[in-house]
């Protein structure tokens, strides 16, 4: 998947505002839908099954010219593996998911800005968010249910809700910021 640096960083700062500016909006409400992620069922399938097509493009994209006889029973074990996971890895699977799409979104974040490391040390500013994502996605595939408590201290009350989005969102804008200018063109 080509994508442009300055399109990248602005889809990203953009898509990671909308929930802070949900959170600033009503605490309460975001505090509860927060809360109840790392459980969520439909959430969690429709995430594993995001991460899965995702997976499988990137895999199928790939010139693997050692396995190249054998890419399709990959892509068929692959499959099943993410549609499995759906039915027999229920619990946290939302938390499993969002691991997997953290993973999959750093190696993304990291293959468009290594070209750009040169012409702007603002590129790290991306880099080090996709291996922030790597970090978490990993901490998160080992113990789903510490994105559990994480999540229940950050909403543990109004204030902090608010406090920590209005951080969140600010770094988001200052990533679309960067999309709009310094990566403008890259």
């Amino acid at each position: 998947m080509k994508v442009s640096l300055s399109l990248l960083t602005i889809l990203l700062g953009a898509g990671l505002s909308v929930p802070q500016i949900y959170g600033l909006a009503r605490p309460k409400e975001f505090a509860a839908a927060v809360r109840k992620f790392p459980r969520n069922y439909p959430a969690g399938m429709g995430l594993m099954l995001l991460a899965t097509a995702w997976f499988l493009a990137i895999v199928n994209a790939e010139p693997i010219a050692d396995f190249s006889a054998y890419k399709p029973a990959m892509l068929a074990g692959f499959s099943a593996v993410g549609l499995l996971a759906c039915f027999f890895v229920r619990d946290f699977l939302a938390a499993r998911a969002l691991a997997v799409i953290f993973l999959l979104l750093a190696k993304l974040m990291v293959d468009t800005g290594r070209p750009h490391l040169g012409e702007s040390p603002f590129v790290l500013v991306n880099q080090t968010l996709a291996y922030a994502f790597v970090l978490g996605g990993i901490w998160i595939t080992i113990a789903p249910w510490r994105l559990r408590d994480w999540l229940e201290w950050f909403t543990a009350s109004d204030k902090i809700v608010r406090v920590t989005c209005a951080l969140r969102l600010a770094f988001d804008l200052f990533l679309v910021a960067l999309g709009l200018t310094v990566f403008r063109g890259m």
